[in-house]
């Protein structure tokens, strides 16, 4: 008879998204207002993929992964094809500067969020099938990430250097758990750098990140004007914050802050209080998940809860440190909380495969 799914997981996960339902509603009325004449607008079309990704994680949580390994090729042809199609005019849609979305209507669909599962469900099969990986690089490593490294160049044509970022390093933590020797990543990370600098170099817009990380105040109005007000916004919450509603940083100081800048929003209304509660959270989370790699049942269980639990906490530590300063501009939102269906519906998802591990326990 099966086991239940990790009760503590599940729970975090619910309590992390409903309360990312609330605080959208709260940073995100006043814009929603002006702009839509509806405070309600964004809390509106977010509760809907609360609940198709609620149902959807209950349902994946029950479906055998082993279905995932049975089909991971077709995963990811399907994930290739779609990034393809995305950077094409007419059939992609511009948001923010980056064509990134498949437009239905008022929404949208950013096929990348699902191609960095594909690619883990992909990966964790590939490693779990063999072992040649660790003693031959060109039979083994090279074949994985040249797989990683055309993802990773599809994305970059939207441009989405943060998304691209996050499917890179989910794909190294895999090969690095799986046992690659040292050497390799060392002279990747070398040519890595070499990589980042000249994907800076081709982009004035990057380098204008880097500059306004390095110094935000040398363009207060321009590249500089994100942080400066998510800074404005943290600085004053305190140790309890300013009230739930009464963020001032969200009348149209901090752009759109239902998105990549939430937490800002959180830290102001609840202080250090609530970020430590998120944080907690988060870090529960992460707990229970490398919990559930560490006692799965076979290697490729192993390989896709610790890949998908790295890739979602390495891309929280990101949205968290642009928002305090301590790293540039990347455009990543923050999972669970940050306002965006496909990202909640892919987290969502992803956590339920995690559930279904657990079950086999």
């Amino acid at each position: 008879m099966p086991k239940k799914i990790d009760k503590i997981l599940f729970i975090a996960v619910i309590c992390l998204s409903l309360f990312g339902l609330l605080m959208i509603y709260s940073a995100s009325s006043i814009w929603a207002n002006y702009k839509f004449n509806d405070s309600f607008h964004y809390i509106k079309y977010q509760s809907i993929f609360f609940l198709i990704g609620f149902l959807l994680m209950y349902i994946v949580s029950k479906i055998n992964y082993k279905i995932y390994y049975e089909k991971a090729n077709l995963i990811i042809l399907i994930c290739l094809i779609l990034l393809i199609l995305v950077i094409i005019p007419g059939i992609g849609s511009v948001r923010n500067g980056s064509r990134s979305w498949f437009g239905i209507g008022s929404l949208g669909i950013q096929p990348s969020e699902a191609a960095k599962l594909g690619l883990i469900i992909f990966t964790s099969k590939y490693l779990s099938n063999s072992d040649k990986f660790v003693k031959n690089y060109v039979k083994g490593i090279f074949p994985i990430l040249g797989i990683t490294l055309l993802f990773f160049a599809l994305i970059m044509l939207q441009p989405d250097l943060g998304t691209g970022v996050i499917l890179v390093m989910a794909i190294i933590s895999l090969l690095f758990i799986a046992g690659v020797d040292i050497k390799f990543f060392m002279a990747g990370g070398i040519l890595g750098l070499v990589g980042v600098v000249i994907l800076i170099i081709i982009a004035p817009y990057r380098m204008d990140r880097i500059t306004s990380f390095i110094d935000p105040w040398s363009d207060a109005l321009g590249t500089g004007f994100q942080i400066i007000q998510s800074l404005y916004a943290i600085g004053p919450g305190g140790l309890l914050g300013t009230g739930f509603g009464n963020s001032i940083q969200k009348h149209f100081y901090l752009p759109e802050p239902q998105t990549d800048f939430i937490f800002s929003i959180i830290a102001e209304e609840f202080g250090v209080a609530g970020a430590f509660i998120v944080v907690g959270l988060f870090a529960l989370i992460l707990w229970r998940s490398i919990k559930i790699s560490l006692n799965a049942p076979d290697l490729f269980s192993k390989y896709l809860s610790f890949g998908i639990i790295f890739q979602m906490i390495f891309q929280t530590l990101m949205n968290l440190m642009v928002v305090i300063g301590m790293i540039p501009v990347t455009g990543v939102t923050l999972p669970f909380l940050s306002y965006g269906g496909s990202s909640l519906l892919i987290s969502m998802f992803s956590v339920g495969i995690i559930l279904n591990i657990s079950r086999k326990q």
